[in-house]
Parts: structure tokens; sequence; C-alpha cells
């Protein structure tokens, strides 16, 4: 059994920055590819950022050089560096699995809020 538990999240103004922190327990974490998907009010969870075990990372084209995907094995955590901060941004950030098989249907936990707004 995990759990995953993201901090960080609050109310920030555009071009402001965040740093969210995903906490893993309960899990062999460092095999695992990890992600950071949000969901905004009325919109479908995407993903945004994942990050492979072995530390190769993707973006999604609308956070491309304004968000960083990062891992910590030892920590157990995955760390979301968010820059530029955008109104659009706004949503509810989760982490979970991120790979072939997709996120895991288990591990949603509450979500950490990010609100860009001027």
């Amino acid at each position: 059994q995990v759990q995953l538990v993201e901090s960080g999240g609050g109310l920030v103004q555009p071009g402001g920055s965040l740093r969210l922190s995903c906490a893993a327990s309960g899990s062999i974490f460092s095999i695992y590819a990890m992600g950071w998907y949000r969901q905004a009010p009325g919109k479908q969870r995407e993903l945004v950022a994942a990050i492979t075990s072995g530390g190769r990372t993707n973006y999604a084209d609308s956070v491309k050089g304004r968000f960083t995907i990062s891992r910590d094995n030892a920590k157990n955590t995955v760390y979301l560096q968010m820059n530029s901060l955008k109104p659009e941004d706004t949503a509810v950030y989760y982490c979970n699995t991120a790979g072939r098989l997709g996120p895991s249907n288990q591990y949603w936990g509450q979500g950490t809020q990010v609100t860009v707004s001027s």
C-alpha cells in the first residue's frame, strides 16, 4: 500500500513561482516513473510533467520552459518547480505514477491547490 501526499501550493501572482513536493510512503519509490497532474475546474485532469526512475523528463507543451520536475529517491520525494506562473496554471495539482500503465487509481490524494491571480 502506498500513499502520496502533495504540498506546496498556494496563492501566487502571475509571474511568480511555487515549488510543489510529493512525498511517498509505503512504496518502492525508486522504480516508478512519477508525474505531476493537474485538474482545473471544468477540465479533464492532465499530465503536465513526468520523470522516469532514471531521471528522464517530459513536459506538456503548455508548461515547457517554465516547469521543472525532479526527484530525490533517497527522500522518496518528487518536486515540481513552477516559474513564470500564469492564471491558466490555476488547478489542483496531484502526483501519481506516470509510467506506461499511467497513474494508479489507488494513489490519488487530495492534491494541492495552486491559484495564480493578481
